[in-house]
C-alpha cells in the first residue's frame, strides 16, 4: 500500500469514528431491518427510502431473481444485467456444434434476434409480511418435535395458498428467517418469458476458468444481458413471439464513471444460505463430513464428464453446465475447509457455546427454561453424525446418476397411476404425462451413458464400504451375491445399465410413456434398484423427521438464549430472500506482506495470457486495443487502464451472483460475481479482515460491449453516452 492510500484509509477510518458511525460485525439485512441502519453516516447520498419504500417505488423494484441468481433492470424495456455464469445453462441449451454460443458468445442486434432463455424465469419481490405469530401460535401447545415441525410446514403452505387466492397474480412463499423462531410471507411476481440478449465470448465471460475461480486478483468479464417479456396486456405469459418487453416499475441508472478506492457501495440481492447462528456441533458436521465428501465426489464426477466431453463436441456442450456447477461447488467447499481450519472456527464456537452454557447455568430463570439446551444439541448431533455417510450418499445418489433420477420419476408416476381407480387411470395419465415428460427431458439434456456408468459404479462402491450401522440396503443386496464386492458391482452395473431401455430417450418418450398400459407393463433392474432405494428412504424418514423437528425447536431456543446472552438482536441468516449489504471498495492483506489492491486491469489479462494456461487465453482484439490505448471513455485515470474487476468488504454469499453493485447515489457501477478464497467461509463466519467480495467493473462491461462486440445499441439503451 502506498503512503497516499495508507493516509487516505487512516483518515477515512478516523472520519467514521468522529461521525459516530459504528462499523458492523456482519450484515445481510432483510428489508424489515434496514430502517435500523444509518446509511447516511456510512456514506449514502440519497434518501434511505429510495432504497426501499413499501409505500412507493424504490431501488428494490429494479431487482429480480433469475435462475437462482440476482439481476437488475437497467432500462424501461425490461433489459436485465446479471452474471455470465447465471445465463450459462440457458446459453448451453441454445447452443449446438454449429451455433456454439457457449464458446463464441451471442449478440442480438434487435428484439427479433433475441433467443429464449430456456429454464429461466424472473421473480420480483412484490411485498412481505411477518407471520411469525400465526405460525408459532399454531404449535404453541405441541410438544412432539416431528408433529410440531409438520404443523409449522403445513401452516407455512396454508398461508401461502391463502395469499395466492387473494391475489392470483402473485406467487407466495413463507420463509423461515430464524429457524423455529420467525417467519415472513413473501409475495412475488413471476415473469415466465426471459430471453438472451448479449453474452460475451467465453474467453471473456469465463476468463481464468477454474484456475481463477474464488481467487483474487481476478480478470473475469462475468456479465450477460437478458430481457423480460410479458403478454401485450402486461400479464406474465410463457414464451411467445407475440409477447412484448416488460416495463419495470424501476430500473437502475448506469454510471460509466465507476468507483474509486474507499467509495461507499451497497448491494441488493437474494443471498442463498448462511449458517452463522449455529452451534459448534453443526460446524463440526460440515467440516468433518459434508465439505470433504461432496468436494471429493464432485471432483471425480467432473473428471469423468470432462473425459467424455473430449471425445465429442455435442457431449461437451451437453455436460458443460453440470461440470461448471460442480466445479464451483467443489472449489468453494475446499475453500471453506481451508478457511474453517485456518481460523479454527470449531474451537471458537466451542468457546462461545461454553460461555453460553455458563450463562444459562448462572441464571435461575434462564436455566429453568433452557437448562438442557446444550446437552440436547450435543446428543442430537451424536445421532446425526452416526448416520452421516449414509445420509450424504442418499442426498447425492439421484443427482449423480441421471438414469436413477429418470427411474425415480417413472416409479413415482407408476405408483400414482396404480393408485387410481380403473376408470380414472386414462384421465390421470392424460393430465400428468406432460409434466413427467418435461421433467425427464430436462434430465436427459445433461445425460451421457458412459458418465452414468462410471459414476453409478463409484457410488455403489462407496456405499459398499460403509459401516454396517449405515448400510444402504439396495447396495448390500447387490454385494451379497459374491465374495468380491468390486467384481459384483462391476457386473451389476454393466448388466443393469446395459439391459435398461431407460438409456434410450426416444424409446422412453415415444413408447414407454405412450399409454397407461405401456408404462404399467414395463420394468427392469434399474427401476427395481431405485424402488429399493426409495423403500429405505421411506423407512428412515420418520426418524429423520423427528430429528428435524427436534433441531428446529433447539435452534430457535439457541438463538433466543444467545440473544439474551449477547444482549443484542441478530441479523437472520440468509435464506434466498431480498437483502441489503453495504461497505467500501477496499483491498486487504490475505497474508503477511501481501496487500491486495482493489482493482485489476486489462494489463493483467495480458500478463496472465503469457503463462501458457489455456484458461488464460483471450480474444486477440483485447491485446490490440490495449496496445493502442483504445480505452474510450472507460479508463480509470490513476490506473491509465480499464478496470476489470474490483474488491469490496460487503457481506455476500451464493445467490448474490449478479447482484447490482451501486454507489452512494444508487447508480449501477458493477455486478457482483464471486468472493476471494478466504471469504468462502462467509456462510459460517464473516470478518472484515478477510471477507472480500468480487465484482466486474461496469467500465469493463461497457468497454467489452463497445469495443469487442459492437453492442453500441445496448449501451445507448442503458442511457450511456459513448
Amino acid at each position: 500500500m502506498n503512503k497516499k492510500t495508507l493516509l487516505f484509509t487512516s483518515l477515512f477510518a478516523l472520519g467514521i469514528l468522529q461521525s459516530g458511525y459504528k462499523p458492523w460485525d456482519e450484515g445481510m439485512f432483510p428489508l424489515s431491518e434496514i430502517h435500523k441502519l444509518d446509511l447516511k453516516k456510512a456514506g449514502l447520498k440519497i434518501d434511505q427510502n429510495e432504497i426501499y419504500n413499501p409505500n412507493g417505488t424504490s431501488l428494490v423494484d429494479a431487482l429480480v431473481n433469475v435462475g437462482g441468481c440476482t439481476g437488475s433492470f437497467i432500462s424501461n424495456e425490461g433489459l436485465i444485467i446479471t452474471n455470465h455464469h447465471c445465463a450459462f445453462s440457458a446459453v448451453q441449451l441454445a447452443s449446438t456444434p454449429e451455433h456454439d454460443y457457449l464458446t463464441n458468445g451471442f449478440v442480438a442486434k434487435s428484439h427479433e434476434q433475441e433467443i429464449e432463455a430456456k429454464g429461466l424465469t424472473c421473480r420480483i419481490t412484490d411485498s412481505y409480511e411477518d407471520v411469525s405469530d400465526r405460525i408459532l401460535g399454531a404449535v404453541a401447545q405441541i410438544e412432539d418435535p416431528a408433529s410440531r415441525l409438520k404443523l409449522i410446514n403445513d401452516a407455512m403452505k396454508n398461508i401461502a395458498v391463502e395469499a395466492e387466492k387473494k391475489d392470483p397474480s402473485i406467487k407466495a412463499e413463507v420463509s423461515e428467517m430464524f429457524i423455529g423462531k420467525t417467519y415472513v410471507l413473501f409475495r412475488y411476481k413471476t415473469i415466465q418469458d426471459v430471453r438472451l440478449v448479449y453474452v460475451p465470448n467465453r474467453q471473456i465471460g469465463e476468463y481464468g476458468g477454474e484456475t481463477d475461480n474464488w481467487v483474487w486478483p481476478r480478470h473475469t468479464g462475468d456479465f450477460s444481458f437478458m430481457r423480460a417479456y410479458v403478454a401485450k396486456d402486461g400479464a406474465p405469459a410463457k414464451y411467445s413471439k407475440d409477447n412484448v418487453p416488460y416495463t419495470p416499475k424501476k430500473f437502475l441508472k448506469v454510471n460509466p464513471s465507476g468507483t474509486n478506492e474507499e467509495d461507499f457501495v451497497f448491494i441488493l440481492g437474494y443471498p442463498g444460505k448462511t449458517f452463522r447462528h449455529r452451534p459448534a456441533e453443526f460446524i463440526q458436521y460440515q467440516q468433518q463430513y459434508v465439505l470433504p465428501y461432496v468436494s471429493e465426489l464432485y471432483d471425480f464426477q467432473n473428471s469423468t464428464m470432462e473425459s467424455a466431453g473430449k471425445k465429442n463436441k455435442t457431449t461437451e456442450i451437453k455436460l458443460a453446465t453440470r461440470i461448471k456447477r460442480n466445479a464451483n461447488v467443489l472449489k468453494n467447499y475446499r475453500g471453506k475447509l481451508q478457511g474453517l481450519k485456518g481460523i479454527d472456527l470449531i474451537s471458537q464456537k466451542k468457546e462461545e457455546d461454553a460461555s453460553l452454557a455458563q450463562f444459562i447455568n448462572n441464571n435461575v430463570d434462564v436455566k429453568a427454561k433452557y437448562g438442557n439446551l446444550m446437552s440436547d444439541i450435543d446428543n442430537l448431533y451424536k445421532l446425526i453424525n452416526g448416520d452421516a455417510q449414509r445420509d450424504l450418499w442418499f442426498a447425492q445418489i439421484y443427482n449423480s446418476t441421471s438414469l436413477l433420477s429418470v427411474s425415480r420419476n417413472i416409479n413415482n408416476f407408476k405408483t400414482a397411476l396404480d393408485a387410481q381407480p380403473a376408470a380414472e387411470k386414462q384421465n390421470f395419465f392424460d393430465q400428468n404425462i406432460g409434466g413427467l415428460k418435461q421433467s425427464l427431458s430436462n434430465t436427459y439434456e445433461a445425460y451421457e451413458i458412459e458418465v452414468d456408468r462410471k459414476i453409478f459404479k463409484r457410488m455403489l462402491t462407496d456405499a459398499a464400504a460403509f459401516n454396517p450401522t449405515q448400510k444402504v440396503t439396495a447396495v448390500n443386496k447387490v454385494t451379497s451375491k459374491g465374495a468380491n464386492s468390486n467384481a459384483v458391482i462391476d457386473q451389476f452395473t454393466e448388466n443393469t445399465l446395459g439391459l435398461s431401455k431407460l438409456k434410450d430417450e426416444s424409446y422412453v418418450m415415444n413408447t414407454l410413456l405412450k399409454s397407461p398400459k405401456a408404462i404399467a407393463d414395463y420394468n427392469d433392474g434399474l427401476l427395481l434398484f431405485e424402488k429399493d432405494l426409495a423403500r429405505q428412504i421411506a423407512e428412515i424418514k420418520p426418524e429423520k423427521d423427528r430429528r428435524e423437528g427436534v433441531l428446529n425447536k433447539l435452534m430457535g431456543d439457541y438463538v433466543n438464549v444467545k440473544e439474551k446472552f449477547k444482549k443484542k438482536d441478530f441479523i437472520p441468516d440468509a435464506n434466498s430472500t431480498l437483502r441489503l449489504t453495504y461497505g467500501y471498495v477496499r483491498g486487504y492483506w490475505p497474508a503477511d506482506a501481501s496487500y491486495m489492491r482493489p482493482y485489476t486491469t486489462i494489463k493483467g489479462i495480458l500478463e496472465k495470457g503469457t503463462t501458457g494456461n489455456p484458461e488464460f487465453d483471450y480474444p486477440a482484439q483485447i491485446k490490440a486495443l490495449w496496445q493502442a490505448k483504445d480505452f474510450g471513455p472507460f479508463a480509470k485515470k490513476d490506473l491509465n487502464d480499464v478496470p476489470v474487476s474490483f474488491l469490496y468488504n460487503m457481506d455476500t454469499t451464493g445467490g448474490n451472483s449478479g447482484s447490482p453493485i451501486m454507489n452512494a447515489k444508487g447508480e449501477l457501477i458493477g455486478v457482483n460475481f464471486d468472493r476471494a478464497y478466504g471469504a468462502t467461509i462467509n456462510d459460517y463466519a464473516w470478518n472484515e479482515s478477510y471477507s472480500r467480495s468480487i465484482g466486474v467493473d461496469i467500465r469493463y462491461v461497457l468497454w467489452v460491449a463497445a469495443k469487442i462486440d459492437k453492442a453500441d445499441f445496448l449501451i445507448r439503451e442503458m442511457g450511456v453516452k459513448l
